[in-house]
Formats: C-alpha cells, sequence, structure tokens
C-alpha cells in the first residue's frame, strides 16, 4: 500500500511523496486518515529549523523530519494482538501528516468516537490533552482570575477549559480581533485586543486591583514572559505552555523573588505522580464529555482547510503569515 506522506526535507523545504506503508505488525493497525489538524507553534518550529544548542527543540528537529500528530479518520485493517478495534472504527491518533500509516495501540488517543463528534472535533483532541496538562498542574481553586496571553490554537483551547471550571475571570489578550472574537462567549470573560506591554490596567480593572491569581503564557515567544510575570498578583503563578525555541532570550524579572511569583512549565501530557492517573486518554474522554455536554464548544476553531498537496504553499504561507489562522487542517482524499 501506498501512501502520500507530507515530508519536511530541510529548512523550509516541503514534499508530498509516495510512501511505502510498511507490513502490518502484531498489535497494530492500519489507519487511513480522514483529516489531520497542523499544530501551527511546533510544526513552524520545525519548519524553520532554528533553536538554541542544547534544547528538546535541537535534539528533535532532524531532516527528513514527518511532521504532524493530530489525525482523525478509519482503521482499515487489523493486526494480531488486538482484540478492541475492528476495520471501520473512527479513531484519534497522533500520526504525522500521511494518509495512511500503521499505528501501535499506544498511537491511539480516542477510540470509537462518539457519532456526535465530527472529525473536525475530534481533530483537536490531541491538543486538548496538552492543554489540559498544564491547566492540571496549575491547580486552580475556586474564584480564581486567569489570563490567557496568546489565542492561538492552544489558546483557544486553554480559555475554553477555564471557562468550563467556572473561572471567576477569564481575561484574553492578543493583538488580533479575530483570535479575540472566537473566544467571546466561548470561556473568556473579558477581552484585551493588542499588545502584553499594554494589558496591565486592563488586569488590574477586572480584578479590583489585585491582578490575577495565573497567568497562562501560551505564545511561545521569547519576549512574553518578562510581560506575563508582573500581571500575576503576589504569590500567583505563570504558566508557560509552548517550547520556545530560544529560551536563552527568555527574560526574569524581580517578581519571582520580590513578590514570590512562582514560575511554571508545561509540556505534552508530562504529570507527576499525584496526577498521573489523568493519563492522555482519560482526560481525552474528559474533553469529549465537555463537548458532549456543550461545556465547550469548538465551532469555528477550524479556519483554513487544504488539500495536502498544497502542503508546501501551506507552510510557507503560516511562516509568512498566520494571524488571520486558527485551525488549520488537510483533508485527505479517500482512496
Amino acid at each position: 500500500m501506498q501512501s502520500a506522506t507530507i515530508i519536511f526535507t530541510g529548512p523550509g523545504q516541503v514534499e508530498l511523496v509516495e510512501e511505502q506503508v510498511s507490513a502490518l505488525g502484531r498489535g497494530e493497525v492500519t489507519f487511513r486518515t480522514t483529516v489531520s489538524l497542523v499544530s501551527t507553534g511546533t510544526e513552524l518550529i520545525c519548519y524553520r529549523g532554528q533553536c538554541d544548542p542544547g534544547t528538546n527543540w535541537e535534539q528533535y528537529i532532524h531532516y527528513p523530519l514527518w511532521p504532524g500528530y493530530c489525525s482523525v479518520g478509519h482503521v482499515v485493517e487489523v493486526g494480531e494482538g488486538v482484540d478492541d478495534l475492528r476495520e471501520g472504527d473512527r479513531i484519534c491518533s497522533i500520526l504525522s501528516h500521511r494518509q495512511y500509516g500503521n499505528l501501535t495501540t499506544e498511537q491511539i488517543w480516542a477510540r470509537n468516537l462518539p457519532d456526535d463528534i465530527s472529525d473536525e472535533q475530534a481533530v483537536w483532541l490531541v491538543l486538548g490533552v496538552i492543554t489540559q496538562t498544564g491547566i492540571r498542574l496549575v491547580e486552580h481553586e475556586m474564584g480564581d482570575t486567569a489570563v490567557v496571553i496568546g489565542l492561538g490554537p492552544l489558546g483557544q483551547l486553554v480559555t475554553r477549559y477555564l471557562g468550563a471550571m467556572g473561572l471567576r475571570q477569564v481575561m484574553v489578550v492578543d493583538p488580533v480581533q479575530m483570535r479575540v472574537e472566537a473566544v467571546r462567549d466561548r470561556g473568556a470573560t473579558a477581552a484585551f485586543c493588542g499588545s502584553v506591554t499594554d494589558a496591565r490596567q486592563f488586569v488590574l480593572e477586572h480584578t479590583d486591583g489585585r491582578l490575577a491569581d495565573v497567568v497562562y503564557d501560551v505564545t511561545g515567544h521569547h519576549d512574553v514572559l518578562e510581560m506575563a510575570l508582573p500581571l500575576t498578583r503576589d504569590f500567583g503563578k505563570v504558566m508557560l505552555i509552548g517550547d520556545c525555541p530560544h529560551p536563552s532570550r527568555q527574560r526574569l524579572t524581580h517578581d519571582i523573588l520580590n513578590r514570590q511569583v512562582k514560575l511554571l512549565g508545561s509540556r505534552s501530557y508530562f504529570l507527576p505522580p499525584r496526577h498521573a492517573h489523568w493519563t492522555p486518554q482519560r482526560q481525552t474522554v474528559l474533553m469529549l464529555d465537555y463537548l458532549r455536554r456543550g461545556q465547550m464548544n469548538l465551532d469555528g476553531l477550524i479556519t483554513h482547510r487544504f488539500d495536502p498537496f498544497q502542503a508546501p504553499e501551506v507552510y510557507s504561507r503560516l511562516d509568512r503569515q498566520r494571524d488571520d489562522t486558527l485551525g488549520v487542517v488537510f483533508e485527505w482524499p479517500q482512496i
């Protein structure tokens, strides 16, 4: 079986190639992709190929590189030793952007997706775990106030989760009006369209002069940390969700020592022992519950749909300008 597959062959170089799908192994299933979501932050860092030495990115970015890890589709063949899946089952996986591929059961994020959950909802489930993990590490208390800086795909999900949790205030900050509008009535209680450098008064006004209990920096940009720290109260928390490729350029402020602000970081689904029972699969089930009960609304989050054959121009465009994008997906031909 041949599969159309997106590959980064070098910095700024993208190809759609035909690859042979390997023979199905024990404990594996063959997967046919319907739709795959571009994780714009991660994939553009890999596309550019620029990062500090000694970082996780330096270890990860090697060409050729197969981008993507958010796919929805169907099982087309089941290998020996797999008893809980069958041909035709609709699943969410961490397969890269490709038409067909083999998966182990550990690479399946959600199986037997409910009929009332669309492919375009399910394709967010992997990013839903990444953001849910960061929120768990914060350990919110009833009545908390939070600021979310950056309303790209991850920031959109963080805002919706915080709204579902019922925080007292969920304030959002982003310079792009379209992104701000996407969270109105979808988790945010107050919005500031502009630079985070000008957002302090906005936060003071919505926290009775106290500043936020928690500030989420969901930008992955090195300049934002030093602007996020002053927006949280004494003894508050700043959570970084998004792995900055240039941590050497991030700057701490006096808030860490003088005001004892806690700086936290989260990546993927890595949780400490007290939260370890919240596996990716359990977090996925919770997100599905929120979606089915209407506590989270993903309507309108996918703003662009492309044929995989457009991949070179898609990544080039995203690298130049992505202010008008939120969810970007590839729709795979069903042959």
